[in-house]
């Protein structure tokens, strides 16, 4: 069995665009990604972390066949997704955040057996499984509640127990928890984590833009930003990177000023604005201690208030402002 359960090389899809009818001859194009090069082994809970529209989406929907590459070749399962598509579908399925679930007149199990049907499973596997995940998710007492009554987050976990009636090879979970709340959120990756952990030979890729759900599941994460992978490790290797560096925190009154005349300081590597209500944050990654004199009294200078200033360690948001230059909030803003 090869050992790869996910191979993409040179992998990349452009858009084209058309113009309006009075600019037939315009046609532009749009890299949704460019040169991908991944290897996710089998058994791994891998992460593709970026902000939206970085390509994340683009990139599953060609593993999962539902979109062509325009350049280089994809693999799952061992199998080409472009040139043997009906063999890597049954060895996969999906689930995406803030999809639609189901038909809302059926309840819960009977939207569960339709899925069922439609994967080609019998009535006792179907009817074994959805017990079997509807008590892993804490949606048994729910099972015959009509969809259309439950809650978005009942409704997630429902598509969440969708997803894994067929027990796949490959599962992919592009955003799986956007716009659920704490609790939600917290049941459905200790789901994930514990269906991955009970076979060895299972394999997730999760897509978020969330930094802590990244760090909190994955074995490894790659970093994406404007259809490109930026950089690919353990979440803790990543954080490692910046250990010679120096990180911290500050909570200000409103920033007066251009951000410019504190990225010009000795030993200011990245600095990252981020505005409140009635206050501002600074992200400051220095070279060293000594440095955070130099953002102290250009903050006086521009009569700005100091409220609090914390060091800390590393996280991937930081990982992710050092590799792009910005946070993943502006990333998002500016994409």
């Amino acid at each position: 069995m090869n050992s790869l359960a996910i191979e993409t090389e040179g992998l990349g899809r452009v858009y084209k665009i058309r113009g309006n009818r009075k600019e037939k001859k315009q046609i532009k194009e749009r890299v949704a990604l460019r040169d991908v090069n991944l290897q996710v082994r089998r058994g791994e809970l891998f992460g593709l972390l970026g902000p939206n529209g970085a390509g994340k989406t683009s990139l599953i929907k060609i593993l999962v066949t539902l979109l062509a590459p325009t350049t280089g070749r994809a693999m799952v399962a061992g199998f080409d997704v472009a040139r043997e598509p009906k063999s890597v579908r049954p060895r996969i399925n999906m689930v995406s955040g803030g999809e639609s679930s189901g038909y809302g007149l059926l309840t819960v199990r009977e939207n569960l057996w339709l899925f069922g049907q439609f994967y080609g499973l019998d009535n006792k596997s179907t009817r074994r499984r959805t017990d079997e995940l509807l008590e892993i998710v804490g949606l048994m007492d729910r099972a015959n509640t009509k969809t259309s009554d439950l809650s978005t987050g009942l409704r997630q976990k429902m598509n969440i127990v969708r997803g894994f009636l067929t027990n796949p090879e490959v599962i992919f979970l592009d955003e799986p928890t956007l716009g659920l709340d704490v609790g939600a959120s917290r049941d459905v990756r200790n789901f994930v984590r514990s269906w991955i952990a009970a076979k060895p030979d299972r394999t997730v890729l999760l897509t978020t833009h969330y930094m802590a759900e990244a760090d909190d599941l994955c074995d490894r994460v790659a970093i994406i930003n404007g259809g490109s992978v930026l950089e690919c490790d353990s979440p803790g290797t990543l954080k490692r990177r910046l250990r010679n560096e120096t990180i911290f925190h500050l909570e200000v009154s409103p920033l007066n000023g251009d951000l410019a005349s504190f990225r010009k300081l000795p030993g200011v590597r990245k600095v990252v604005h981020t505005p409140g209500d009635g206050k501002s944050e600074l992200e400051v990654i220095l070279e060293s201690d000594e440095a955070i004199s130099g953002i102290i009294s250009t903050l006086t200078t521009h009569q700005t208030r100091i409220i609090n200033l914390q060091k800390r360690e590393p996280t991937l948001e930081d990982v992710f402002v050092d590799l792009v230059g910005m946070s993943l909030a502006e990333a998002e803003k500016n994409g």
